[in-house]
């Protein structure tokens, strides 16, 4: 039997988070099974023990992983200042993010979940936010980004409500206005006019 380097398993890995994010934000987290989700990474049950030591684990690794890509995908790609905010933020609030939740964030999908995981997976969900959080306080208050933490986690909280009631409406254009004005609503609680 022929043994894999160390970076075929850390390749393999990833492949399986990155395949379990989508498959939890798509069906949930106790709607995926082991089974199901070994597959969609194209690999057998009996591999997911050499890289994981409970499906809990893979849920706080999943979690953390799609919470950094939203930061590195979105957030450092913003702008710097209020022309920042309004990207994330019209990013966020985007028609293609509400119809696209599988390669979304994990927050508008799973937060209802999470809440209900264990404290493994609450505390990778907190730091990754935190970490997205920080990121648009530093735009919104660059000398000083922890005056407005608070305001900040209210506002994305907000938001991730917003995005989750525009995907749950059968009424398409009832979701797009709801998604506007929820661009609109974030704006002003951040205090930035909106350039369009």
């Amino acid at each position: 039997m022929a043994r894999y380097g160390k970076e075929h398993k850390q390749a393999t890995r990833q492949r399986i988070i990155e395949t379990a994010g989508r498959r939890f934000k798509r069906d949930g987290i106790d709607g995926s099974g082991i089974s199901t989700l070994m597959a969609d990474a194209g690999l057998t049950n009996g591999a997911f023990y050499a890289h994981f030591a409970s499906k809990d684990d893979l849920v706080a690794t999943a979690v953390t992983d799609q919470l950094r890509a939203q930061w590195a995908n979105v957030i450092e790609q913003a702008a710097p200042g209020t022309a920042g905010l309004e990207q994330i933020v019209r990013w966020y609030l985007s028609p293609q993010h509400r119809d696209n939740p599988d390669d979304g964030c994990p927050s508008a999908a799973l937060l209802d979940e999470i809440g209900r995981c264990g404290d493994e997976t609450k505390q990778a969900y907190t730091d990754g936010v935190l970490a997205v959080i920080d990121g648009i306080a530093a735009r919104l208050a660059p000398a000083d980004p922890h005056s407005v933490h608070t305001k900040t986690l209210s506002v994305y909280a907000m938001m991730v409500g917003t995005l989750q009631l525009s995907r749950a409406l059968a009424d398409q254009r009832l979701s797009d206005e709801l998604l506007n004005e929820g661009i609109r609503n974030a704006l002003a609680l951040l205090g930035v006019q909106e350039s369009r």
